[in-house]
């Protein structure tokens, strides 16, 4: 790098980039079937489709990190060969990932500089850096101080120096990975400002995401894979929401579920200032007090990492608390183990449903019955009763829409979304008096969310107090009565669901507590 380096002429610019007919395939998984996709000068175009769908794959092969089984990628109409990300970088080519790829203890400036040869030989060049970065800011609306050590800066702004890390290596054409599944909605707002200023540039832009919302928000096309192929590329002036979920799911998709308003019964959860260590041995959740009531869906809304998970194990007798007390109904469940309080009439749907939730290796029926096969009927003493669990099973896989040969197929030859049916008919089978919901929705098609949400509806609708915990505020702000933001282990305050804005819950989900909120907000 040189001193009068500008960033308009770091290298020839990507005007366009098509990938034909791109085949990827992993051990007994066809990621990318044939998939067509291109991008031009000035364009953000948007690439959408559930997890698994094959949309990272593909990015990563355009990256370098993957190499295609078959197929070819064509910069500017010329083939290009590209073997790693370095190779990427040097057609003009960066990627924003989902995980930032940065070092807390440096500053902006030396994250930027990091692996780049200095225009000083032997000497560091981090003024000159610094400069250039100012210039950059400048040019997109980044607003980063080169200064600021990286651990200071919230998610938003260590996202626009991953931004800066690219655009100073001379990228013109930017993949962007999930980029907004850790940020609030006004750190949305700010960055799909920056994608529209790069884009007015005549940067080139590929948008990841699974969001119906936000690509029809920021896009002029829209590209839909479904199972690892292209299902088609629509204008987003032309497209619906309608549109594309059934591109996703291949069927008719009803977003409006009915939420009538019930009759709220008593408090059915209290938790009265819970103290609940990380697995770093820190205060994860910090004097959380809150009530569930019959009848309701208390939601807790929140960027990832704030202690909803750590609070959700602590509700499950899976996390020990450092303090406070748990009530079901009026009895102080503190420290019961995950047996007894299920007993008591508490189910949970964990966050990680691989990790907590289910076992690989057994089969669906075994799965189902996985809390309960000690208990009648499924049991008898010692011995279980083979024919009452084959119709118990059958029963829910019936009830729930499980996509399965039969109830001796083994978990793993299931999808993510029929995973998550399963858990969550074995939870509610029991018509638990509490639900806690953990991300219930993650990683599933939207087929799949719909009736996830219309069975947490139901019971609902049947006096079940449910607290759900979710990352997605779309969802939270659709089934809930009542929504708690929690920030830093936190809870910034507790709001009726048709008394609050987005605005104000982001403000929230970023620090500001309900008092201090401004009476007035758009």
């Amino acid at each position: 790098m040189h001193a009068n380096w500008q960033p308009s002429t770091a290298r020839a610019a990507v005007q366009s980039v098509e990938l034909r007919s791109i085949v990827k395939r992993f051990p007994g998984v066809l990621a990318n079937d044939h998939v067509n996709f291109d991008v031009r000068a000035g364009e953000i175009h948007a690439l959408l489709g559930e997890n698994g769908a094959g949309k990272s794959t593909l990015m990563k092969i355009l990256y370098g990190l993957y190499q295609a089984d078959e197929g070819e990628i064509l910069i500017n109409g010329r083939p290009a060969r590209i073997r790693s990300p370095a190779d990427a970088l040097r057609q003009g080519i960066g990627m924003i990932h989902q995980h930032f790829l940065l070092v807390p203890a440096f500053t902006v400036t030396e994250n930027v500089a990091l692996g780049l040869r200095s225009s000083r030989g032997l000497l560091l060049d981090l003024d000159v850096v610094a400069r250039r970065i100012r210039v950059l800011s400048e040019s997109y609306g980044l607003q980063v101080d080169p200064d600021a050590k990286v651990w200071q800066l919230a998610l938003g702004q260590q996202q626009r120096v991953e931004i800066l890390k690219a655009l100073y290596r001379g990228a013109s054409l930017l993949v962007l990975d999930e980029p907004t599944a850790v940020l609030t909605p006004q750190e949305v707002e700010q960055l799909f400002s920056v994608l529209r200023r790069m884009a007015e540039a005549g940067h080139s832009l590929i948008f990841i995401s699974h969001k119906l919302s936000e690509v029809l928000a920021i896009s002029q096309r829209i590209t839909v894979l479904r199972d690892g192929r292209t299902v088609g590329t629509v204008h987003t002036a032309e497209a619906t929401r309608e549109m594309l979920a059934q591109m996703m799911v291949g069927r008719e998709v009803l977003f409006n579920l009915e939420c009538a308003p019930i009759a709220r019964g008593g408090a059915r959860l209290t938790l009265r200032n819970l103290v609940v260590d990380g697995d770093t041995g820190l205060p994860a959740v910090r004097g959380v007090s809150l009530e569930v009531r019959a009848g309701e869906i208390l939601g807790i809304a929140g960027v990832s990492g704030n202690g909803q998970r750590e609070l959700a194990e602590a509700i499950a007798g899976l996390r020990p608390l450092r303090a406070g007390q748990i009530y079901l109904d009026d009895n102080d469940v503190t420290g019961w183990s995950p047996e007894r309080l299920t007993r008591a009439g508490l189910s949970y749907v964990p966050e990680e449903r691989m990790r907590d939730g289910a076992i690989r290796e057994f089969t669906v029926a075994e799965n189902m019955i996985l809390r309960d096969h000690a208990k009648p009927p499924l049991s008898a003493g010692t011995f279980l009763r083979f024919r009452m669990i084959a119709d118990h099973c059958e029963r829910l896989i019936k009830e729930y829409d499980i996509k399965t040969p039969s109830h001796s197929t083994p978990l793993k030859a299931l999808s993510g979304g029929n995973i998550q049916k399963l858990i969550m008919a074995r939870e509610l089978a029991r018509k638990p008096k509490v639900l806690v919901a953990s991300q219930p929705t993650r990683g599933v098609d939207i087929g799949a969310t719909e009736y996830i949400h219309r069975r947490l509806l139901a019971q609902r609708n049947e006096g079940a107090a449910t607290l759900l915990i979710s990352e997605d505020l779309d969802e939270v702000r659709r089934l809930s009565d009542r929504i708690a933001v929690m920030f830093n282990g936190q809870v910034m305050g507790i709001v009726p669901r048709d008394q609050v804005t987005v605005s104000q819950l982001g403000m929230m989900m970023a620090g500001t507590r309900l008092e201090e909120l401004p009476t007035t907000s758009g």
